[in-house]
């Protein structure tokens, strides 16, 4: 299983296999051509409450992995994390994020998350 991450304004790549955005909102300023998305899955991303909390601040990531982990287990987010394990198992990933600091965010997150049911 290889599950990648990368910024959604980055260039697609061949080796992207499966390209699905993971977040809530639609990143400014691009247009769904440019994205060249598969799927953009939305029920997986943290709650907009979680991601305000969050402000990608370093310092409560740590934390903001406890939370969002538990909103994992509510019925439509498990649903959203069974679909890309599905589509994980069957090649290639890439998680698409806005967030410029990719390594501490929802998708690093799920990343982790599909690698250990592997």
């Amino acid at each position: 299983m290889e599950v990648r991450l990368r910024r959604v304004y980055e260039p697609p790549s061949a080796e992207d296999g499966a390209r699905v955005l993971v977040d809530r909102v639609w990143p400014r300023g691009l247009s769904k051509d440019k994205a060249r998305l598969d799927e953009w899955e939305k029920d997986v991303a943290p709650s907009t409450e979680l991601r305000k909390w969050y402000g990608h601040d370093a310092a409560r990531f740590e934390e903001f992995t406890r939370r969002y982990d538990a909103e994992l287990a509510e019925p439509e987010r498990a649903a959203a994390l069974d679909h890309l394990r599905e589509l994980a198992r069957e090649g290639t990933v890439t998680l698409l994020t806005a967030t410029k600091d990719i390594d501490r965010s929802q998708a690093a997150v799920l990343a982790d998350r599909l690698r250990d049911s592997s």
